[in-house]
């Protein structure tokens, strides 16, 4: 497996120009970039991913669509399409478009798993809207995800409110603000 190389930012999201690998940004607390974004169909229903049992950090529990880094060199925008073909085998094609990504915004978080695994990331939040997609003919992948489905936004509530989800109250709230217009 290929070591994931991370742009560090200083604690205001700029650019340091230093390199290194996703580990040891983590175990030194480094300030990087993430993506985060939810997959909504042409009901309102966001897809979510039930994470590995095998990850290191919030194992088994239920997450947004797709979450990931963003590698050294690389924009938001090509790192959403990376980890949504990675980790939900989504291939976007020649039918989605940039247009179809709607930015939402950037929030910072910082969480502490463990002594050698604190994460400082800022995220950018996208929302892509897709038609016809059906949640049960997705193939995942099996080390990233064991389960995926499709809910609306009274289940992950549920989901919420029994913390079967994961903690993203920064997502939740702008998803539900913006699938309310609709």
């Amino acid at each position: 497996m290929a070591v994931e190389l991370i742009d560090v930012l200083d604690e205001n999201g700029v650019a340091t120009g230093e390199i290194l690998p996703r580990d040891e940004v983590h175990k030194r607390g480094l300030w990087h970039r993430a993506i985060v974004v939810a997959i909504v169909n042409e009901k309102n229903e966001i897809l979510l991913q039930q994470r590995s049992k095998n990850k290191e950090k919030n194992a088994g529990m239920w997450d947004v669509s797709v979450a990931g880094h963003i590698s050294a060199g690389q924009d938001a925008l090509s790192a959403a399409a990376r980890e949504i073909n990675e980790e939900v085998n989504v291939l976007l094609g020649y039918k989605t478009e940039i247009k179809d990504f709607r930015y939402m915004y950037c929030f910072r978080k910082q969480q502490i798993f463990k002594p050698d695994f604190i994460e400082r990331q800022y995220y950018d939040f996208f929302i892509l809207r897709v038609f016809g997609l059906d949640d049960k003919v997705l193939r995942f992948q099996k080390e990233e995800v064991q389960a995926v489905k499709f809910c609306d936004l009274s289940t992950i509530q549920d989901m919420i409110d029994n913390k079967l989800i994961v903690e993203r109250p920064e997502i939740y709230n702008v998803l539900a603000n913006f699938l309310f217009r609709f």
